[in-house]
């Protein structure tokens, strides 16, 4: 713990880091939910990639005395455990726990969710008992650990001649491969494209069922050719829908910041996406787990009030952002820019800046340029610091800072700083249009 002006600053780090993600994930609040100004994102990440403190073991199995086979299974992480019932019917597997205590069962549906199990969960009828459930297909969507304790379960209750062998054996396909679609989703494919771009299709022979699932991408809330792109089969030929990285970008943001039924629908459709690419190796889940927190943080945060702390050149600067917004902008050329001006107070030195991209190069590269001021208090090199200050505060990253032959002192921005812009409200909207025209 350390002093950072008028604050206390804590920092944790290694294993004791892990152990603090898996109580967030528990315990939640503030940092994994609720007010934006101090969510963090790349915490709730890491606690859905790094769940390697989650426990899984079992008892049984065993006759209950109406004949089911049963099983007692425990999900810990931490100082949480839960145990549940586990129960082999004559169709599927179902695993509940229910409790008159709604704590209990939102710990024991957030271990399962750790778990790589989509859960929620519910009343029963007018009584005071909550529970959570999820069946075969469900489970097998879940963790290699949560999987193989099951499929444990299920042989060991062949072994004992307590349930149909070749029923049985088909549970133990699902759970073994852990290839399953998740309830009312077609089958997505997710892989990457030869430029390492992530690729996210769903092909079909059938005309009805593109319509069907054009139609779901539209309740969700996404918008045909700006986020997806639709191509019709023809005499027996596949068509597909695509979605587009802005798609599963805007899915991601909807899934957190939606209204309603949007919400659901999306937060629903990117843990499918998710799991699909879990499935597909680990680059191809990286990707789609980068694509989805840039989505997720994208104008989740606003310029007006936005207050921090950094250091810029060994020395501290108390950053106090007053507002800002962003504008197409056309140049002597034809060009298209991007000008994005932000207003702010750094050390009590209030002033405007503004930060304008443009596409160079063969590769036409996003870079953005500001030019430090000679009027500007201080002279070009204060402000210069001072700018920096605002980049790094705003964005998380240092830009570069130019000093030219001729006196001229020029702040450099990439495409990593403008994904960091593109978190504020104010900025968003415009910041995605500039790049939609390339």
């Amino acid at each position: 713990m350390r002093r950072v002006g008028s604050a206390f600053q804590v920092i944790v780090s290694g294993d004791d880091a892990v152990k603090l993600a898996g109580l967030y994930f528990l315990y939640g609040p503030p940092l994994l939910e609720g007010d934006e100004i101090v969510i963090n994102h790349k915490l709730a990440e890491a606690v859905r990639l790094g769940a390697g403190g989650l426990n899984v073991s079992w008892e049984g199995p065993r006759r209950t005395p109406s004949g089911l086979v049963a099983a007692d299974l425990t999900l810990s992480e931490a100082s949480a455990a839960i145990k549940y019932n586990v129960y082999l019917r004559i169709d599927h597997i179902l695993l509940e726990f229910r409790s008159a205590d709604r704590s209990r069962v939102e710990l024991a549906t957030h271990l399962l969710r750790l778990a790589g199990v989509s859960a929620e969960v519910k009343k029963k009828g007018n009584r005071d008992v909550w529970y959570v459930r999820a069946t075969t297909n469900k489970l097998a969507a879940g963790r290699e650990e949560l999987r193989k304790a099951l499929a444990e379960i299920v042989r060991e209750a062949i072994a004992r001649g307590w349930v149909d062998a070749r029923k049985a054996e088909g549970w133990l396909e699902k759970l073994e491969s852990g290839r399953v679609l998740r309830e009312g989703w077609p089958k997505y494919y997710v892989g990457l494209a030869r430029s390492g771009a992530l690729d996210v299709r769903f092909v079909s022979t059938n005309p009805d069922s593109i319509k069907q699932e054009t139609q779901r991408l539209r309740d969700m809330g996404l918008e045909e050719s700006k986020h997806f792109s639709v191509k019709m089969p023809e005499e027996d030929r596949y068509g597909y829908i695509s979605i587009l990285k802005e798609g599963l970008e805007r899915a991601a943001w909807l899934s957190v910041h939606g209204p309603g039924e949007k919400q659901r629908l999306a937060a629903e459709f990117v843990e499918y996406i998710l799991q699909r690419a879990r499935e597909a190796g680990e680059d191809v889940y990286r990707k789609a787990v980068a694509v989805v927190m840039e989505g997720r943080a994208r104008g989740s945060l606003t310029l007006k009030g936005f207050e921090k702390r950094v250091e810029v050149e060994g020395r501290e600067h108390l950053v106090k952002v007053v507002g800002g917004g962003a504008e197409l902008e056309e140049s002597w050329s034809g060009k298209k820019l991007l000008k994005i001006e932000i207003t702010a107070e750094v050390d009590g030195v209030k002033s405007e800046y503004t930060i304008t991209y443009g596409r160079y190069g063969a590769i036409n590269k996003a870079m953005g340029f500001a030019v430090a001021r000679a009027a500007a208090p201080g002279g070009r090199e204060a402000d210069a610091e001072r700018l920096a200050a605002v980049v790094e505060a705003l964005t998380g990253v240092k830009p570069k800072v130019r000093r030219m032959k001729d006196g001229k002192i020029i702040i450099e921005c990439s495409r990593t700083h403008l994904d960091g812009f593109m978190r504020y409200a104010e900025l968003a909207d415009a910041i995605a249009k500039w790049l939609k025209l390339y």
